[in-house]
Formats: C-alpha cells, structure tokens, sequence
C-alpha cells in the first residue's frame, strides 16, 4: 500500500458534472460516499490547504487507495443516489441508518367489509388503505388507538377471529363492538363511526366535535334519547382528549422539526411530529464516529429518513441551513413520493425558531442519556470483571439454562446481553437431539457444544462470558466444553439460586441464604453483595433465560397436546388437520364445533363432520 494517496493523478479523472463520489481504502471498502453538483471541485476541495476541516480529512492521503465517480443528469440524481450507496455499503464516516428502523403507523383498510383501526410498521406497497402517523413509540400509538376502541366501537379482532366466531366476544359486553361478526348489524351505521374514526385520527377534533353536537341534537329532536345519550357520552370523552392534546402550532399543517447536537464525533438528532398543529411524538437518533461536517450529517440522515419513513409533512424544518439546491432537490424527491408540495428550510417566525429549540434541547437530552447510561454500563461491566477476576470485560453475555417436565420435552434456552442490555436477536431455543431422560448436566453439555462449535470453527460470533444456570456440576459442563474446543479466551461461571438455611443445629427458624457465584479453579463460590449492580444483572440473565426456557417449553407441549387430540380422530390426516385450524383458529372451537360448522371447512363433509364431533363429545 502506499503512503500517501496520490490525488493530483486521481483529479485529472474526475469530471466537472453532478454525480457521487465513492472513496475506498487499500482493501476496497467504501469509506465515504459524497454527492455534489460539481463532482471535481467537491473532490479537489479535500485536498486544499484551506479546504475541508474535518478531522477525517487530514487522514484521507493514508486512508484513501482510490476514489471512484458516479455521474447523474442532476443533483435530484445524485441526492437519490446517494441514499442508495450509503446503504449499499454502510460507509464508516457515513450516517448510516438501518434499513429495519420502521415507524409505527395506523392502518383502516376502508374496502374491507367491516374495516378496524390496526397497528403496523410499515405501509405496503400499492395499498389503498388509510395509513395514519408515525407515532414515536408503542406508548403513544396504543394510547390512540386505545381512545379509538373505546369510542367509536369498532371491531378490534383480526379477520381470522371474525370469520370464526360463533359467539360475542367479552368487547361486546362492554359495549365497545357491534359484533358483525355474528349479529347482522348496519353496515351504514358502523361505517359512519369509521368516518368519525377518521375525523379524529386526521386531527379535525374541532370538526369532529361540532358533528357528534349536531347528532346528539337530532337524536334527541328525534326523541331517540338512548341514541343522543351515547353521542353526548361520545362528545365528552372526544372532548377531553383533545383538551390533553398541546396545541404548538396556530397553523393546521403537518410538520417535521428537526433537532441537533453535537460534542465531538459523536451526534443526536431528535425529530418532533406536529400533526394539524399538534404535538404529537418524537424520535431520537444517536450516531458514533462522526467526524464529517453538521451540514453533510443532516442532509445524509434526511435522505435516508425520508426513504423509510411512510408520511411525509408539507412542512420540514432544519436547525441549520443547507444549499437552496440541495433544498430544492430534496422538495422535489418528497414531492414525487407524496400528492402535495413540501418545504423544507430552516425557520423564518419566532414560532418556527421555538420549535427548532425545543427540538435541539430534546436532542441534547437524547445525547446526554445515551452516552450517560453507556459510561454506567460499561462502569458496571468492569466492576462485575474485577469481582469475578475475569479474563475480558463481559460485553457479551450468555446465559443458558435447560427445561423439562419429569424427563419430557427437554428444551434449552440461550439469552445474551450485550452492554448489559438484552440482545434479543441472539436468543436462540434448543431441542434436544442426543439426550432423551431427565439429565441436566447432559442437556447443558450438548447445548453448548451445539453453540460453541460454531465459535471454535468462527461462523459465529465468540460471546466474552457463559452464564450457567445452576451449580459446580453445570459449570463443569462449560468448561470442559471450552476445554475441549480450545475456547480458552472464553470466561464461565454458574449462578445458583439461594437456599433454605437454619439458623442453628437447634432451631427450626430458616433464612435464605446469598445466592452464589461458582467460578473454575476457586473452591468457594464468590457471594456478591445481593443488593449490587453486579449481582442485578446476573440475576437478570438468569431470569430472561429462564422466562424464555420455560415459555418455549410450555409452546411445545401445547403444540404436541393439540397435534395428539387431532391424530386420534380416524380419517384425520396432516391436510385436514391443517384446514380445521386454519378455519377455526385453535382447538377449542373445533371442539365446540357443531356439525353444521364443521361442514363448512372445505373437503370436509358430513361423514368426517360427524366423526370430529362424536370424538370430542366421547372425549369431554
């Protein structure tokens, strides 16, 4: 490799047109992706004494083996194809945000039967349903939809439910559904509180208000006084939610405000959601190793933000200003993606400069937690390495702990933290190949030789410590394990849970006793303080591990209890069995099933009919 890039020879091929700019190092990983209107000057300007800043930048003559170019008709293009390469190849001085961060919406499928308000992550393509949001978290959006259910009574239950019942469910009884799916109600009627629905989902409270008056004055000229009493229920509880609601705005409009901040190279941004003029969520961000310039962080996180986010408001605000160019390239990409016209800038009035503050300060607050709590974690993480003397600091933790009923459906189970945090796209289940009786040590030994076998031959990642649940006789288990496999870089420990102890030779009075921490080559167990940060977050683990053990358990003996009921009943087989549940959607309603029912699921006739129904009334 040589020492310093030669970029004067890079420059004599790079043209004076709009396009991307691609810079790789000496193993051809993409560092950096840039765009610009004049690709040689934007490129040149690296290399200029006076020129770019930046602190990656002084490194670029090390760093840097090539920098190819993309050329475009266009800086729209270019901001277009930018977007794509960040994630194409996730550069290291790129934002880089992941494609899987959806955002929370509400869904009304208007052309269904009898619609219902449901929760998705992301708006499908070619969808004519309704599509309301994003809402900031799971908190926010249930809340909503939590109003929605109890006063526009709506059906609630997805349509597997409604096509299979035979009976109201507990909604019903408390006069929150209609239940179409057994009475024959108004389809009008119903419709008409889905258009209230929307009013309210829309924000036009004000709008929805006047028109719930308006009915419960009908209702009541009409002398139909059960029917206005509902309205006037109707109107108080719309009206009380909308006085909780924080009007920022004078103007109705949809708006995105957008925070920043900044200590070093590490970033928060944080995105406020006025909807109609109201305040209604927020979102964080926080990025690491950020050492390009404020202006070219936020126009690549709105590039990309913007690709995945399913509404986009007619009103953007920036916390700090960016090229009227590259302003009217990103307006036009929006504008393509949406039915109306979208502006973005920074803030004009004293009540848009308010909202950028208020954005700013949320993301210093975002900032401020995260890099707050990661210094705790990570405090944590040496003191539990230095109580332990452990070989690494423990940032990825495994826990392992086996489930089994009387020597039945042996199950395990493996949870992992990583900076003291669950990980859950690490937790993995087990079924047992080998061992067929009720032999933990055995269960625990193949586990991990399942697991760590893919460490040793390094398809999988290497965790720095194994958690076992249990006592010396487990965490013999794991170290011969790592023995075996020449793992020796990998640090174990059993947890095993507190005891009854007497408090003499003499006394019938019983304490617990400190749960304890058995670790290889120490003969006497460690016992940490049982109030600790440390001792908390074993337990923890031990905990989810176990939560998760004994809920995969309790699934496979369900699901090997409904299969049996079903194998018994003659003339049964795997494609009946499968079209009875999908039909009905569980085994209790099959049982309670009557012929009638049972004739409706396809291929099965009455003969067959009258066999399931003659079993499960034998059987009961």
């Amino acid at each position: 490799m040589p020492e310093t890039f030669d970029h004067e020879a890079a420059l004599e091929t790079i043209p004076h047109e709009p396009g991307c700019y691609l810079m790789k190092d000496d193993e051809g990983r993409v560092i950096y992706v840039g765009k610009s209107k004049d690709l040689y000057n934007r490129v040149r300007s690296y290399f200029q004494a006076s020129g770019d800043t930046r602190a990656f930048v002084s490194r670029l003559p090390v760093l840097l083996s090539e920098i190819e170019t993309i050329i475009t008709s266009n800086e729209k293009e270019a901001l277009i194809l930018e977007n794509t390469l960040i994630k194409k190849y996730e550069p290291r001085f790129n934002v880089r945000l992941k494609d899987d961060k959806n955002f929370l919406s509400l869904r009304i499928a208007r052309d269904h039967e009898w619609p219902r308000v449901e929760i998705v992550r992301q708006q499908k393509e070619d969808d004519e349903a309704r599509y309301f949001g994003p809402y900031s978290s799971a908190t926010a959006i249930r809340d909503t939809l939590d109003v929605v259910n109890k006063h526009f009574k709506l059906r609630t239950c997805p349509d597997s439910v409604l096509d299979s019942r035979d009976r109201p469910c507990l909604q019903h009884q408390i006069d929150r559904c209609p239940a179409p799916c057994v009475f024959d109600i108004d389809r009008g009627e119903y419709m008409e509180q889905l258009e209230d629905a929307i009013m309210f989902l829309e924000g036009r409270g004000d709008e929805l208000v006047e028109e719930l008056r308006q009915k419960m004055h009908e209702a009541s000229d009409d002398l139909e006084f059960e029917l206005a009493a509902r309205y006037r229920d109707q109107l108080r509880a719309i009206e009380q939610v909308l006085e909780r609601q924080a009007a920022v705005n004078a103007e109705y409009v949809d708006r995105d405000v957008f925070g920043f901040y900044r200590d070093g190279d590490r970033v928060a941004l944080d995105v406020l959601y006025v909807r109609d003029g109201t305040l209604q969520g927020a979102d964080s961000f926080a990025y690491e190793d950020q050492e390009v310039s404020d202006e070219a962080i936020l126009s690549s996180f709105l590039n990309l933000y913007y690709s995945s986010e399913p509404h986009v408001p007619s009103d953007i605000l920036l916390p700090m200003a960016l090229s009227r160019s590259e302003l009217e390239a990103f307006e036009a990409i929006l504008e393509d993606m949406t039915d109306h016209d979208v502006e973005i800038g920074a803030p004009t009035s004293k009540e848009e400069r308010d909202l950028v503050a208020t954005a700013k300060r949320n993301a210093e607050q975002t900032y401020q937690s995260r890099y707050e709590r990661e210094v705790q974690q990570r405090e944590l993480l040496e003191d539990l390495r230095d109580e332990l003397d452990l070989q690494n600091l423990p940032v990825l933790i495994e826990c392992y702990d086996i489930s089994n009923l009387q020597g039945d459906h042996i199950v395990a189970s493996k949870v992992a933290f990583r900076e003291a945090e669950p990980d859950k796209e690490q937790y993995r289940h087990y079924k047992m190949r080998d061992v067929d009786s009720q032999d933990d040590f055995a269960s625990m030994r193949e586990v991990l030789e399942r697991r760590l076998r893919k460490v040793a031959d390094g398809t999988e990642e290497a965790p720095d410590l194994l958690v076992i649940d249990g006592g010396k006789g487990q965490l013999g288990q794991a170290t011969a394990v790592l023995r075996e496999l020449g793992l020796h870089q990998i640090d174990a420990i059993s947890l095993a849970k507190s005891r009854d102890d007497r408090m003499g030779p003499d006394s019938f009075e019983r304490v617990k006793s400190p749960e304890r921490i058995f670790c290889p080559e120490r003969s006497d167990p460690v016992v940490l303080d049982q109030n600790s940060a440390e001792m908390h977050l074993l337990q923890r683990l031990r905990d989810e591990a176990h939560r998760f053990a004994v809920k995969y358990h309790e699934n496979v003996r369900r699901s090997e209890k409904f299969q049996s009921s079903l194998d018994q009943i003659p003339g049964v087989g795997t494609k009946t069995k499968r079209r009875l549940l999908k039909h009905f959607g569980g085994l209790d309603p099959i049982k309670e099933a009557s012929i009638d029912e049972l004739t409706d699921v396809s291929r099965i006739g009455e003969s067959r009919a009258e066999t399931i129904r003659d079993f499960f009334e034998e059987s009961a």
